[in-house]
């Protein structure tokens, strides 16, 4: 199965407005209390995602009564505490908002069930969760490692002692959990936290879901939580799921990033998540934020974004944002009380140090803290780990070079189409693609358009010619897929101007002898080697623009290019241009000899299995048979205004 993955040019600008999808944690609490209340409840809004799909499936399992009502629209017939089927065996993925609160109502709900996950949610903590559930008479065993899912619950025998005490300092779904169970079992419980609790605006979510569905808890600070004796819940009838604060991160950071207005809609100062709390930390960077009931707005400050040092506890999730806005603010920026991070999707403090540093930030991390320092950013392809946020964080990191988001489809656990969303509000550096068989004077056009523009300029055959010089010197055969594509990923190459460098080598004549010609044409045709070069080449696309030659760079490369150019001659015009071409750098050439090469060449370039050569349907036929080279290029310049206005 090909590698999934999504390769971002570098961004100019964002700007426009986005309307966010529901809040995860509040529409994973909605589904579970609608499904334990008396009464139908009509959930709008909620979220469309990987994570409520698992919830979704386990209440169905249980057979509570979940009808589709279109669009993000929902109706759950609650069971009244009373959980129609009593033994199950659940699939809950890696969604922890299904996981830790099922743990606990299942465990009190007097059946047999088994709640499994994908292999992360098996190593992701849950003890304290199940020794509080256990302090009240849970019958919990653990099928793999002690404190870990998954699990096996047997009926409860109910033993309510003065208090549950539970540690707040790993999670604060352990409390969220216990809090949502409590109700059913109808009588006075009271919940006391030890230690720190950490990430206290969840708590807040989940105090005021439970009070819309008619449960009021009562708590002294942070520390001690009560549930009245009698409590139980009614359907509000209908509720609406807020837009995701921590999603609106993304998008409020673009602002700031790349120039804005960014305008989110669906949360804003009404909102009952903490996160929105992260339009303040990116106020403190100095960003430009404007704030409603119901959207926030973020623009780039003139003077630039500073750093800072910042105690996230209150944001844990949208913190995660900050860590990568921060390769773009002067100085170093330390995000404090994020122990969190550690037990969450992945470890998220090591993920983030490991993927920064590859962009070439310096970064320093600890239990609970990472601290970041900007540097001039390099192109990199980052590894998501199976994790949403570390996706959508790493997107912003586009706006100082291109990348590569490894398995960008992970993003499906909570915004599903994202990167659309992500395109929507962005502009990128744009590309000319010029395609066209050998010696068509692709390469002269292209180099003298990008001169004119002030663009970069990717001689992508370049690419391709070096990867056959040092195939060659390594003493492997151009054949060789495996060996080739292994030097092609690994190639030290420097453009500069019209100097190419091989290994710190000046190369520019040696590739363009009519032996590493065939070679290129040759190693061109490995799927291998077009892949290890593939990202090499998108890496080119950097403010302001790009213009590319080569044989598939409209079709393959750039897909997207703003200005497609399919540029021939016929093959007697080329011959006797490469005849020329070869006489004045004092190289022996034969006329005949170079015609019949090129038609060869032609030959293999349009029938080879991978990225063959072609005109692409949106391309613009440019024939120079009889153009001179500025004839050819002002036609291009046309074109090119054309599509850039």
């Amino acid at each position: 199965m090909a590698a999934e993955f999504l390769d971002l040019p570098q961004l100019l600008f964002a700007a426009g407005t986005v309307r966010l999808p529901g809040s995860k944690s509040i529409s994973n609490r909605v589904l579970l209390l609608a499904a334990l209340a008396e009464g139908e409840t009509e959930v709008r809004d909620l979220l469309a995602s990987d994570d409520t799909e698992r919830m979704l499936d386990a209440l169905k399992v249980l057979g509570v009564g979940t009808t589709h009502l279109g669009g993000e629209n929902w109706l759950i017939k609650g069971c009244g505490g009373q959980v129609p089927i009593k033994q199950a065996e659940l699939f809950l993925g890696n969604a922890g908002t299904a996981f830790r609160p099922l743990t606990a109502a299942l465990a009190l709900a007097g059946g047999n069930y088994v709640l499994k996950g994908v292999a992360r949610m098996h190593e992701r903590p849950i003890g304290d969760l199940v020794d509080g559930l256990r302090q009240l008479g849970a019958d919990i065993s653990y099928l793999g490692n002690d404190g870990y899912p998954p699990l096996h619950l047997k009926p409860a025998n109910l033993v309510l002692g003065d208090s549950v005490k539970v540690r707040g300092d790993v999670s604060s779904q352990f409390l969220t959990g216990l809090l949502m169970a409590l109700p059913l079992i109808g009588q006075t419980a009271t919940v006391d936290v030890v230690g720190e609790l950490i990430s206290k605006p969840y708590i807040e979510i989940t105090l005021a879901t439970m009070a819309r569905f008619g449960v009021q808890v009562q708590r002294e600070g942070w520390q001690r939580f009560t549930v009245p004796g009698g409590s139980r819940y009614v359907s509000p009838g209908t509720i609406y799921v807020e837009g995701d604060a921590s999603s609106a991160s993304y998008f409020l950071a673009l602002g700031a990033i790349g120039g804005g207005p960014v305008r989110i809609e669906g949360v804003g100062s009404d909102s009952i998540q903490g996160d929105v709390k992260f339009a303040e930390a990116l106020a403190k960077m100095g960003a430009q934020v404007e704030m409603g009931p119901n959207w926030m707005e973020a623009r780039a400050p003139q003077s630039g974004l500073v750093a800072v040092n910042l105690d996230c506890n209150h944001i844990p999730d949208a913190a995660m944002t900050l860590a990568t806005t921060a390769l773009f603010a002067k100085g170093t920026t330390t995000l404090r009380n994020i122990a969190s991070w550690r037990v969450k999707e992945t470890d998220r403090i090591a993920a983030m140090a490991t993927e920064l540093r590859k962009l070439g930030a310096e970064v320093e991390e600890g239990d609970d803290f990472i601290r970041v320092t900007p540097s001039t950013l390099k192109p990199a392809a980052i590894d998501t780990y199976d994790d949403h946020r570390m996706a959508m964080c790493f997107s912003l990191a586009a706006f100082g070079t291109p990348l590569r988001i490894n398995d960008q489809k992970c993003v499906a656990k909570t915004f599903p189409d994202y990167f659309e969303r992500f395109a929507a509000v962005t502009k990128a550096a744009l590309v000319i693609a010029i395609d066209g068989p050998s010696a068509s004077g692709k390469g002269t056009v292209a180099a003298k358009v990008a001169a004119a523009l002030g663009y970069a300029y990717l001689d992508s055959g370049a690419l391709y010619r070096l990867t056959a010089l040092a195939a060659k010197r390594a003493a492997v055969d151009w054949a060789d897929e495996v060996a080739v594509a292994t030097i092609a990923a690994e190639l030290d190459v420097e453009f500069s101007g019209s100097d190419i460098r091989l290994n710190g080598e000046l190369v520019g004549d040696v590739i363009r002898t009519e032996e590493i010609s065939v070679g290129a044409s040759k190693v061109a045709a490995l799927p291998a080697v077009r892949e290890a070069l593939l990202f090499r080449q998108r890496a080119f696309n950097k403010a302001p623009g790009l213009i590319g030659d080569g044989r598939d760079m409209g079709s393959v490369v750039f897909p997207r290019a703003a200005l497609k150019v399919f540029l021939t001659a016929s093959a007697e015009a080329r011959a006797e241009r490469r005849y020329k071409q070869l006489i004045e750098k004092g190289f022996s050439a034969n006329l005949a000899d170079l015609l019949l090469d090129l038609k060869q060449r032609d030959e293999r370039d349009s029938q080879r299995s991978v990225a063959p050569l072609r005109q692409e349907a949106d391309a613009k036929l440019l024939d120079t048979t009889h153009l001179t080279i500025e004839q050819a290029v002002n036609q291009v310049l046309v074109w090119s205004r054309e599509a850039l206005q």
